[in-house]
């Protein structure tokens, strides 16, 4: 091999090797979609409820979706979304007395840290969580003790997300995030024919592991 294809040769595989660095990061007019698990953490918190508790409220786990937008190689902006949630409602030594289902829909603005050459991309974001709760209702043994008309109003608050992707290729990453989102809702239900309503703290930590595409 002369000299001249030699120097050829690596002077390509240099500027594949710099092509191929910039390809895998995060830049400008980038769109990232991800899926993969997401789990809802209440750290709940009421009034106590008819002199026996305050409500307690299950994890649950679902599958998680977010749809990103690079503006820049280091601004972005996010939107969450999920497969509706589902948790259990406990009321102390009653145990189980409720179910309910949410969406919590959660559009935040990112930082990421590092540059377009970047594998490992660290970021942080917020923005704002809207909830909308549905299909409430009282188990049957809740509806025995005088409870029903179980109602919970939707919730609009302020959300925050730490987050890492690391960039497989110029096409897939892989990513791990943490939520936090203020969630706040009113309880309406009715105790023996009378109408009650607990203001009731949800502020869940969301914790999700999944796969992304860009484009």
């Amino acid at each position: 091999m002369n000299k001249k294809m030699a120097l050829g040769l690596v002077a390509a595989g240099l500027l594949s090797a710099g092509v191929s660095s910039v390809a895998v990061a995060h830049q400008a007019g980038d769109f990232i979609f991800r899926a993969g698990a997401v789990v809802v953490a209440p750290n709940e918190s009421s009034p106590v409820v008819a002199d026996v508790a305050e409500f307690g409220v299950d994890n649950n786990m679902q599958i998680g979706l977010n749809f990103g937008y690079m503006l820049t190689d280091n601004w972005g902006v996010e939107l969450l979304a999920a497969t509706p949630f589902s948790h259990e409602v406990s009321l102390g030594a009653l145990g189980k007395i409720a179910e309910t289902k949410h969406l919590p829909p959660t559009l935040v603005a990112q930082y990421y840290f590092g540059d377009a050459q970047s594998k490992l991309r660290p970021y942080v974001g917020v923005g704002v969580n809207f909830t909308n709760f549905f299909d409430n209702d009282f188990t049957q043994e809740a509806k025995d003790l005088g409870l029903d008309n179980l109602s919970l109003t939707n919730s609009w608050g302020l959300a925050a997300q730490v987050g890492l992707d690391y960039n497989i290729n110029k096409a897939w990453l892989v990513n791990a995030s943490i939520w936090y989102a203020d969630i706040s809702t009113d309880v309406n239900f009715t105790a023996g024919g009378a109408a009650l309503s607990v203001d009731t703290d949800i502020n869940p930590w969301v914790y999700m592991v999944s796969v992304g595409y860009k484009f």
